[in-house]
């Protein structure tokens, strides 16, 4: 189980207690430049701003949106590529107070090959470690999940979502 499946595990946990959600895809994937190693500025502005656009659009219409990348993960791609934007990251770290709730899912096992997501180790494990850096320097208050805990990661979300105030209004 990875970060998608996380997501939709969730989100099914959230409509059987009548939840109306929504999930925000990886709009990466969707990018007209190229991304990954082979990005630009231009991309990943594209790539924030599309992520914000999507989570704004979403949350008019749902009652909680569940992501599957934040816009941290996404500048955290800018930044590795392009070097701190120091305005944009301003930008989100004010966006990021807008999440309720974040996970750190931890890089766990080789990346598969899926034509769009790159496989390369030490670049994925650079942007883990850009993120983990970004999440301390922000103090974005978040939950670490066990890197060798994947099987029980859907359970321990279950449990922090189900727990929240905000939700509990909504059962």
């Amino acid at each position: 189980m990875g970060k998608t499946t996380l997501c939709y595990e969730l989100a099914g946990v959230l409509k059987r207690h009548g939840v109306h959600v929504d999930i925000v895809k990886e709009v990466a994937r969707l990018s007209p430049l190229p991304i990954n190693r082979q990005t630009s500025l231009d991309a990943q502005t594209w790539i924030l701003m599309t992520q914000v656009a999507e989570e704004i659009r979403s949350a008019v219409h749902h009652q909680v949106v569940v992501c599957d990348r934040s816009a941290l993960d996404n500048y955290a791609y800018m930044a590795l590529a392009c070097g701190r934007q120091k305005a944009i990251e301003r930008f989100v770290a004010h966006w990021m107070k807008t999440y309720d709730l974040l996970f750190k899912v931890p890089m766990s096992g080789a990346a598969s090959a899926d034509g769009v997501r790159d496989t390369d180790e030490f670049f994925m494990r650079s942007i883990d470690a850009l993120v983990d850096t970004l999440l301390a320097e922000m103090r974005l208050p978040h939950e670490v999940l066990a890197p060798g805990g994947r099987s029980d990661w859907a359970d321990v979300v279950r449990e922090v979502v189900l727990k929240r105030p905000e939700l509990a209004r909504l059962f």
